[in-house]
């Protein structure tokens, strides 16, 4: 059952360069209990996305619709989004040593967002509940490290403090924007372990935002790939990982470093993601793109390919090896 649904959402941010086309209509379900990960490099819009849906991005033109559970966020009242921020989406920033208050307690600070939210909660009764859930995330000794600051705590502590924050009301959807930046690889896996445990226990949607595919291959059932702003892709996580379609998602898939083979070089995307203030018309991946040809000059809607509905490809190129061949010789014609 869908719980939020995003469709067309466009956000575009004022600078002294020009407009800066942040986000360009992108569209996405998430499902209870799912993981949707949206994947791409940095500057293709996906934190920008999921902060205009809880209404983080003001001062942007925001336009389109993102519904959660029959309400409307794109244009909600600031008293709206405060009841679902925090209490129905919980959000996981990437550092969190500058998103906790380094002058008071990881206590003190989870009690404020519990209280804020229900007044009828009692502090001791918000304090039980820290403690609680910061030993449901692993922080051993969690009755005494409650009354520590943030500074107190290493990296991989901390992220788990943020999950805890986020957790504390049980919110619907959770919101994961780079959890494991910056923490070693063990770590990581531990991060990542507290989420698929909590969202077991708790049925918690989770919308994970990363560019790193190893954590998508072990977390997703669902992902968007994003560039410059859009969606080039979205299917099931096995379909993205083994039948991709887009060059762009090929590209991605090209640049893992491979187990079976580690002989095999990395295979980088050439060139760099185009200007957000002036992107190219049509496909934005055409200075990228090695099958690039006349009709990508116009923009390709999202379609579904290999007669699969569940895999949407914003992109020309035929669905069959033949045709692509095909396209490939137009095009080296064209060159030419």
């Amino acid at each position: 059952m869908t719980l939020l649904e995003v469709r067309d959402l466009r956000v575009e941010f004022d600078t002294p360069d020009g407009v800066v086309h942040a986000v360009r209509g992108l569209s996405f379900d998430v499902d209870r209990g799912s993981t949707l990960a949206i994947v791409g490099e940095s500057g293709s819009g996906k934190s920008v996305a999921t902060q205009t849906i809880t209404g983080l991005t003001r001062g942007a033109r925001i336009s389109g619709s993102a519904t959660f559970d029959g309400t409307e966020l794109i244009g909600a009242n600031r008293e709206t989004l405060r009841g679902i921020r925090g209490a129905k989406i919980g959000m996981i920033f990437q550092d969190p040593l500058s998103s906790l208050h380094p002058y008071y307690t990881v206590g003190w600070q989870i009690v404020e967002m519990i209280r804020a939210h229900d007044k009828s909660v009692s502090k001791q009764s918000a304090r039980d509940r820290a403690a609680e859930l910061l030993s449901l995330v692993g922080i051993p000794n969690a009755g005494r490290r409650i009354d520590d600051y943030p500074h107190q705590f290493s990296g991989g502590m901390r992220q788990r403090v943020m999950i805890a924050m986020a957790m504390a009301l049980d919110p619907a959807v959770l919101i994961a924007d780079e959890p494991t930046t910056a923490l070693d690889v063990t770590v990581q896996a531990q991060v990542l372990g507290v989420m698929q445990q909590l969202q077991d226990k708790f049925g918690t949607a989770i919308i994970l935002i990363t560019h790193d595919l190893g954590v998508v291959a072990e977390m997703a059932d669902q992902v968007v790939v994003m560039y410059a702003g859009r969606a080039m892709e979205s299917a099931p996580r096995r379909t993205v990982f083994y039948h991709p379609h887009h060059p762009y998602s090929e590209g991605l898939l090209r640049s893992l470093p491979s187990h079976g083979d580690p002989s095999r070089r990395l295979t980088p995307i050439a060139g760099a993601p185009p200007s957000l203030i002036d992107p190219p018309q049509g496909c934005p991946f055409i200075p990228r793109c090695p099958h690039a040809f006349s009709a990508c000059h116009e923009n390709p809607p999202l379609r579904s390919v290999f007669g699969d509905p569940e895999h949407l490809s914003a992109c020309w190129l035929p669905d069959s090896v033949e045709g692509r061949a095909a396209v490939g010789t137009d095009s080296m014609q064209e060159t030419r």
